[in-house]
């Protein structure tokens, strides 16, 4: 069954001219686009939901703001797009307020199903992405940002599998009942709480895939022992390229995580691909906000949003060669069954050149090639790894449940 949907997810489109085939004139971004519009992308990580709730466009055509839309998804050939459900810590202070954050956005990707069905669908299992793709919609998987919704209640995680979430990162910016968040010092738990590790346990019995992305080095190394099924970083980077940094994952777990099975999915923000971005990309931020302080605009007006928006887009930090450097680390330690894309798009600040929305992937694709990539690898990185994880915790969930 594994070999069969992971046939179906990288099944290739036929057609009369391969420009992929091999010859001395080979055209390389002919084959890129090839290979964009014919084998699912799935990306881990998009946080066009929490974007939404600061100022609502429709995403079924054309938007000023933020780096996803549909008319941007075909010409980028993204068929897979995991929905964050973003909880900032914040909502941990109250009982009951991140849960309640966090059906109203799953109620809001709904909504995006219901407005244009002819356009987005919502994947409640890995086959889900073939057959979608097959007829000609985009998916739309979520995956729950922080597992604070959760609180104390085990029931929480069949209930959130329920209503469509297919992973759950297991905390964001501050430790909670789950375990140690990277962004914070406490270390309340030494890495996974005892209720963590029933949460694990939960996770691989209802068929939910473990995030191990924001979580300390603790957190992680506790996950990758206890899980029976592969986990993922749905959108983490190489802390090698930034020094000191816990969010991104040091280069002795990478293998560590293949052994497990599981996908790191390189995160594009330019935060995550050199120390020295995340100085400039705060500086960038700063003009910016100044600017419109200056004259008077908030930043949700339509000036205000505009210029933003413009500002971001004139103003990238690195270049897409960073995410291929971060991408060819992860395959030498990991192995090229174990590395993904998770982009961040819509939830970080700053990007790199050439890999600004999501219209762009073709230049990523066009990199790898130029770096010796061969289509089935890259097919892999683009979509197959992380369907292979999310078949296989399909299965573990079958088999622990006794289907």
């Amino acid at each position: 069954m594994l070999t069969t949907l992971l046939s179906l997810a990288l099944l290739a489109t036929p057609g009369p001219d391969n420009p992929c085939e091999p010859s001395e004139n080979r055209d390389l971004r002919a084959c890129a686009e090839y290979i964009a519009q014919k084998y699912i992308i799935a990306d881990g990580h998009i946080d066009v939901p929490y974007r939404m709730t600061e100022r609502v466009e429709d995403i079924a055509d054309s938007t000023v703001g933020g780096d996803f839309d549909y008319p941007r998804a075909l010409s980028g050939g993204l068929n897979a797009p995991f929905m964050s459900i973003y909880i900032p810590a914040s909502f941990q202070e109250t009982p009951g307020a991140a849960a309640e954050h966090a059906h109203g956005l799953i109620d809001m990707v709904e909504g995006f199903v219901q407005q244009d069905p002819d356009k987005f669908q919502i994947a409640y299992r890995a086959s889900d992405l073939a057959a979608h793709q097959a007829a000609g919609v985009i998916s739309l998987p979520m995956g729950m940002e922080n597992g604070a919704p959760i609180e104390n209640d085990l029931s929480q995680v069949a209930a959130f599998h329920e209503r469509g979430i297919r992973y759950i990162t297991l905390t964001h910016s501050r430790d909670n009942t789950i375990g140690d968040a990277s962004y914070d010092t406490t270390r309340t738990w030494g890495g996974l709480s005892p209720f963590g590790f029933e949460v694990v346990d939960e996770m691989n019995r209802v068929g939910i895939m473990i995030d191990i992305s924001h979580v300390t080095d603790e957190t992680a190394y506790d996950v990758l022992e206890r899980s029976l099924a592969p986990v993922i970083a749905s959108h983490s980077s190489l802390r090698h390229y930034t020094p000191g940094w816990e969010r991104n994952m040091p280069d002795e777990m990478l293998p560590r995580l293949a052994e497990n099975g599981g996908v790191i999915m390189i995160n594009f923000g330019s935060s995550f691909l050199r120390s020295g971005y995340q100085a400039e990309g705060t500086r960038i931020q700063l003009r910016i906000n100044q600017f419109l302080s200056q004259r008077n605009l908030e930043p949700t007006s339509d000036e205000g949003f505009a210029f933003f928006a413009e500002q971001r887009r004139a103003n990238p930090i690195g270049t897409l060669s960073d995410v291929a450097d971060h991408i060819d680390r992860a395959v030498e330690l990991a192995g090229i069954d174990h590395v993904g894309l998770g982009s961040d798009f819509d939830g970080v600040f700053a990007l790199p050149s050439g890999l600004q929305d999501i219209s762009e992937y073709p230049n990523l694709i066009e990199e790898l090639l130029r770096r010796g990539y061969s289509e089935e690898d890259i097919a892999k990185i683009l979509g197959g790894n992380l369907i292979r994880v999310w078949t296989e915790v399909e299965r573990v969930a079958a088999d622990l449940s006794g289907e």
